[in-house]
């Protein structure tokens, strides 16, 4: 949650039924999965394990739907461009909020590249699970987590569904075959790479492929050494 089919209680449709369609829908679920979450976190309390439980609360798996069966939307990736489907920031960048009273520095916020498949080889780390077997491409992420200078376990990320792909290397990110989306009501038009430097530009708007045409290629490379390497596994 919040996730189709959006249900929010009754409590929440009333709170909320001035907003138009679909965002009416989508803020009702969203407080009730806030409010679900504080009974859970609530009853922690009460029995007395809240210092012993580590609380990670992943928000989604990827940026917000604009299908049919959540009525077009609901939700906003805000800055970002795009939403689910897309390889765009806003349908990969999602917030995670992780919470441990006495292990987890509270208040804190971190920038380091990681993805969701490093939950599993994190939490293992915290649990004193060191080995994994079959490989896994997660990494832990407890360094981070617990320091803002640590760096990130990844020098490059994978994504691909269909044709659509993109890695990223450090600052550098690639688009290949990114779908036509609109930022702040301007279109931005499908192109077959989309070079990106995710220091200066997060919002993907700016095009730098063709004044680096080094990076593409570099980029390119590692994308089809991934697949490679995939399709031996």
């Amino acid at each position: 949650m919040p996730h189709y089919p959006l249900q929010g209680t009754e409590k929440w449709r009333k709170k909320y039924k001035h907003l138009d369609a679909p965002r009416r829908m989508y803020a009702a679920f969203v407080s009730t999965a806030d409010e679900m979450i504080g009974n859970v976190v609530g009853h922690l309390e009460k029995l007395g394990l809240r210092e012993d439980t580590i609380i990670i609360w992943l928000s989604s798996d990827h940026g917000h739907s604009v299908e049919q069966r959540t009525f077009g939307g609901g939700g906003s990736s805000g800055d970002f461009r795009g939403h689910k489907f897309t390889l765009w920031e806003g349908g990969i960048r999602v917030p995670c909020i992780v919470s441990w009273p006495g292990r987890v520095p509270q208040n804190a916020v971190r920038d380091q590249m990681a993805i969701s498949i490093d939950w599993m080889p994190t939490i293992a780390q915290y649990c004193n699970v060191r080995k994994h077997e079959p490989k896994i491409d997660g990494k832990s992420i407890v360094s981070i987590i617990e320091s803002e200078d640590a760096p990130s376990p990844h020098k490059v990320l994978h994504w691909e569904t269909g044709k659509h792909w993109a890695v990223r290397e450090d600052d550098w990110k690639l688009v290949h075959d990114g779908p036509a989306t609109d930022y702040k009501g301007r279109q931005i038009a499908e192109v077959k790479d989309f070079l990106s430097n995710m220091t200066e530009d997060t919002t993907e708007t700016k095009n730098l492929a063709d004044s680096y045409p080094d990076v593409v290629k570099r980029l390119t490379k590692l994308h089809n050494e991934w697949v490679r390497e995939r399709q031996n596994q």
